[in-house]
């Protein structure tokens, strides 16, 4: 894997940007403008570092948003794509395919499950819960037609769909796509208190209590001790699903394979994605007990994609290279690692606060240095990617591979930026 140089830290001149700015101009003419990238415009990377058009070289420090937990072009991952495209790539679920048992018993397995219920898109995934937690409300507890109840957390991220911003409570996701779809209760999120209110509120019609276990686009919030602990116990208590949603914090991110396993929590379900496809296809599942997955009945959901040869075979290799306990490992120790060196910068002043668990953060910086896009702007010009999220706040997750050292050069450019 490809590590820092110091040319890497060497800006290119504006004048010399000149392919970077006419491919972005092209890029603004002739799509939606749905999101607002950095002004980079990648063309190659390796490892943890990502190369832009003219050349010049950048630690990635947001890894996809987790997708590339195992870095660009992982030689395993790589590997079993091109044979499996040499292969067979497509069947949709009209057919079986040779890959597809084992896809999902070793998923299964590594979950600590008994079924797998494929998709692509973690929106998609989000989606296929919500349906599996409401059909099994109506076939399985006995709630009525129509009164099925979800609980969810204030400030999640769970996609971007119809029915998944209609229990936003972000006013850029949400404004303007009403009307919304009902039947979802949004509390406090940490607030167990709250949650116990909620679900009191309404036991019987309550069919499941969907959470992310890190609230990753809020800014990394990491709940109280025990909240999840207690989110799992009055579920139980109530007949109620806990659904987590570990599209991001997942797959080695925290330092452990689930981030509810820092708590010694098993949920009802796990909602996957991002890194389980590695950085190389879109692949989602939802992962429970047959019981609850035993709900469906054929005709009643499906995706052309989802599970298909290609997706199943990269994401083998993801499960195969998690059941090493490496990626978590180094997700635990370099995230110790990165929670110091932040927390330094935080001692300097440059920093309000700092949140996270294992090799993710969330940096609040402190508003008059700038918002979290101009410091996301000012780090792209000393070769470091990050993204901004709400107000001041930028989010680190470098991939799982990077090293130590790559690991520091960015962090001392993070606080030449700060000027601490």
């Amino acid at each position: 894997m490809a590590t820092s140089a110091e040319p890497s830290a060497t800006a290119v001149p504006a004048a010399a940007r000149t392919a970077s700015a006419e491919l972005i101009a092209a890029a603004d003419a002739h799509s939606a403008h749905n999101y607002h990238p950095l002004p980079v415009v990648v063309s190659s990377a390796e490892g943890a570092w990502m190369t832009d058009v003219e050349g010049r070289r950048y630690l990635d420090m947001l890894a996809g948003y987790s997708a590339l937990n195992f870095g660009h072009g992982h030689p395993r991952l790589l590997a079993a794509a091109h044979a499996q495209l040499d292969r067979l790539t497509l069947t949709s679920r009209a057919f079986h395919h040779d890959r597809f048992a084992a896809f999902c018993t070793e998923l299964a397995e590594l979950c600590g499950m008994e079924a797998v219920l494929p998709m692509n898109t973690g929106a998609e995934a989000v989606e296929t819960a919500v349906k599996t937690a409401r059909k099994w409300g109506y076939r399985v507890k006995g709630v009525p037609d129509g009164r099925a109840r979800i609980i969810v957390a204030e400030n999640n991220f769970h996609g971007r769909t119809t029915t998944i911003v209609s229990f936003s409570t972000d006013p850029e996701a949400r404004a303007d796509y009403g009307p919304y779809t009902p039947g979802f209760e949004i509390v406090p999120y940490g607030d167990l208190e709250a949650m116990r209110a909620a679900l009191d509120e309404d036991p019987d019609n309550t069919v499941a209590v969907l959470l992310e276990p890190i609230q990753g686009e809020a800014g990394v919030l990491v709940p109280p001790p025990g909240y999840l602990a207690g989110v799992r116990e009055l579920t139980r208590e109530r007949n109620v699903l806990f659904v987590a949603d570990e599209i991001q914090s997942g797959l080695g991110r925290t330092g452990r394979t689930f981030a509810c396993e820092h708590e010694g929590v098993v949920p009802d379900v796990y909602v996957l994605g991002k890194a389980l496809g590695g950085g190389i296809v879109p692949v989602s599942a939802v992962v429970s007990s047959a019981d609850v997955l035993g709900v469906f009945r054929p005709g009643e959901h499906g995706s052309t994609f989802g599970g298909n040869p290609l997706a199943c075979a990269v994401a083998l290799e993801v499960v195969a290279m998690l059941r090493t306990g490496e990626f978590q490992q180094r997700a635990a120790e370099l995230g110790e690692h990165l929670h110091h060196e932040l927390g330094l910068l935080a001692g300097g002043g440059a920093v309000e606060a700092v949140r996270g668990r294992g090799l993710w953060a969330g940096v609040d910086v402190v508003p008059s240095l700038g918002t979290g896009r101009e410091i996301s702007e000012r780090l792209m010009e000393r070769g470091v990617l990050v993204k901004d999220t709400h107000g001041s706040t930028i989010r680190i997750a470098p991939p799982l591979v990077v090293s130590k050292e790559d690991l520091d050069w960015g962090l001392e450019r993070l606080g030449a930026v700060l000027g601490a």
